[in-house]
């Protein structure tokens, strides 16, 4: 079996590493830079850079100007913008464009999609609910009536919802069933309060009050919020691996210099053990992503689904539950191994550790998706 990149896929990361190049992650680089760690926006001038190398279309249809390819495309991506710690709203924009292309009527699809690939229009998700642990798709309520939906509710924690034009978003209806609505930043009804993430992101919770939205406006397709669900977990991988495979270089290039008694800290065989262990989760987390972005590419609404034992949603829950305990076992090792130097705030690590701790508990921390690996193995038997 061939487990080799395509070369497109290869050109998109070579697009990213050159894209991402000038990215500083000892800091926030302006005009991101705001009071202390938190930025007041997101990265402008990178945001653009990657529109003009086509890295925002990349998985969007020639007909809307992307380039057609595949979720593992976006994940090699967002792997490079982790590595980097690149403040984009790179995947929500991304998996919401890709879901209005694949989900929504044709009306919202012209609307959308082209002026998104093109970064004019920016969008984000909102996908925690309304307290980060329950449900996403129960914190809002969708009500029909004719040509216009109603939605009311409580969605937290919406990366950079302040600077999204629009926000993609799950509701409930009075049968049970989930739609997804893109709102408009700005709609009457709807306000933002200020929420910081872990990383130093600006997020915000949102309050519906009576919004309304056109029939154009909202996705009904069957499965489409799950599907996006699972495309923002392991999105969330990808930039877990980049996180984590940074730290660990970072790691090896200081035992490498510094020394004690005389010899550096790598020479040791207790450091050496250390590393080594966290060079096996990095591996491991790298497997169960590749496994999880092949089976959305495999699985995907113009593909046949991948017959097999278990469904998507465990791929993707193996691969979270790896990203969520590796990337934290690969920081704190890192911690350890620099002692004082690692709590330094102007030191690269710092700032590492904090997106680590928001990547591990975002959609879900590992306890939550073993859990929901436990049931699917319940209801899907191995044979």
């Amino acid at each position: 079996m061939d487990f080799t990149f395509t070369e497109e896929q290869q050109a998109a990361v070579e697009a990213a590493r050159a894209v991402l190049s000038g990215v500083d992650p000892d800091g926030v680089p302006s005009p991101a830079r705001g009071r202390g760690a938190v930025a007041e926006d997101f990265d402008r001038l990178l945001w653009r850079r990657l529109a003009a190398a086509d890295l925002l279309s990349l998985t969007l249809d020639p007909r809307y100007g992307g380039a057609g390819l595949d979720p593992i495309a976006l994940c090699l991506v967002l792997r490079e913008a982790g590595r980097v710690l690149a403040r984009v709203p790179l995947l929500e924009h991304c998996a919401a464009a890709l879901t209005v292309q694949h989900h929504g009527g044709a009306e919202l699809r012209q609307a959308v999609a082209a002026g998104a690939g093109r970064g004019e229009r920016v969008l984000t998700v909102a996908a925690h609910g309304r307290t980060g642990h329950d449900p996403a798709e129960l914190a809002v309520r969708a009500d029909h009536d004719g040509a216009t939906w109603t939605l009311d509710g409580v969605q937290t924690a919406v990366p950079w919802a302040q600077s999204a034009d629009d926000v993609l978003l799950p509701a409930h209806t009075d049968t049970g069933r989930t739609v997804l609505a893109l709102v408009p930043r700005g709609q009457e009804g709807m306000t933002l309060e200020e929420q910081t993430s872990t990383s130093g992101e600006r997020y915000a919770r949102l309050r519906l009050e009576a919004v309304r939205v056109t029939r154009r406006e909202v996705i009904t397709a069957d499965g489409a919020w799950e599907r996006l669900r699972l495309l923002l977990t392991t999105g969330t991988c990808a930039l877990a691996l980049g996180v984590g495979s940074a730290v660990l270089d970072l790691t090896s290039g200081y035992t490498s210099k510094r020394e004690q008694f005389g010899f550096p800290l790598a020479t040791f065989q207790a450091v050496a053990v250390q590393t080594a262990d966290r060079y096996i989760d990095l591996r491991a987390m790298e497997a169960t992503l590749w496994q999880a972005a092949w089976r959305l590419s495999a699985d995907g609404p113009d593909t046949p689904a991948v017959r097999s034992g278990l469904p998507l949603a465990a791929d993707v829950a193996v691969a979270k539950i790896w990203a969520a305990e590796g990337v934290r076992r690969v920081v704190q090792t890192a911690q350890h191994l620099h002692g004082g130097f690692g709590a330094v705030t102007d030191y690269a690590l710092h700032r590492y550790h904090a997106w680590a701790k928001q990547l591990e508990l975002s959609l879900g921390p590992a306890a939550a998706h073993e859990e929901a690996l436990g049931e699917l193995l319940a209801t899907h038997p191995l044979s």
